[in-house]
């Protein structure tokens, strides 16, 4: 059978957008599950999910400009959080700029030994700076290290929250503004 032959079928319409439609929702769960395990970038491949669609289906995808502008923004603003939220961790459980400092230097260099590396390196970052620059006791290091690890847990809570929103502002769009 030759490519002419199978798209020339009279269901090959059906049964591309029901397939279509299967992908983009495998990839949106994938994306949901990728915000609760650090080694998926969750919000990264709802937002590939979405482009999908709109390559697929085109100008009667129902995905307007705006849900690509909010959904880069939700996006942005979950990495900004991810990366940031050891640091504020840190500093609400007592840890000086240098605790901060490490556990945002740590948070970047764990990103390569995911995916312990994404809740080890920002208590290393945040005790190793305590300890070597901020010159403080072990105790009070790993306190504040402690914190690096409970803000970095946070952000998970975050991912999640904006990957469910980015879902349904996506179906939103599909389904009732774009329709």
């Amino acid at each position: 059978m030759t490519w002419e032959t199978i798209s020339g079928w009279e269901g090959w319409n059906e049964v591309g957008a029901a397939g279509a439609w299967l992908i983009t929702i495998c990839l949106l769960f994938i994306g949901l599950a990728g915000c609760l395990l650090p080694v998926i970038p969750g919000p990264l491949i709802i937002l590939m999910a979405v482009l999908f669609h709109w390559f697929v289906f085109g100008q009667e995808s129902g995905v307007g400009w705006w849900t690509f502008a909010v959904l880069i923004v939700l996006l942005g603003a979950s990495q900004i959080f991810d990366i940031v939220s050891g640091a504020a961790g840190s500093r609400w459980f007592g840890g000086t700029k240098w605790g901060a400092t490490g556990a945002i230097i740590g948070a970047i260099v764990g990103l390569f030994f995911m995916p312990f590396g994404l809740i080890l390196g920002p208590l290393i970052g945040a005790y190793a700076f305590e300890i070597v620059f901020a010159k403080q006791e072990a105790r009070k290091a790993a306190v504040s290290g402690f914190g690096s690890v409970v803000g970095t847990l946070s952000s998970i809570v975050v991912k999640v929250i904006v990957g469910v929103m980015m879902i349904v502002w996506f179906l939103v769009d599909v389904f009732f503004i774009g329709a």
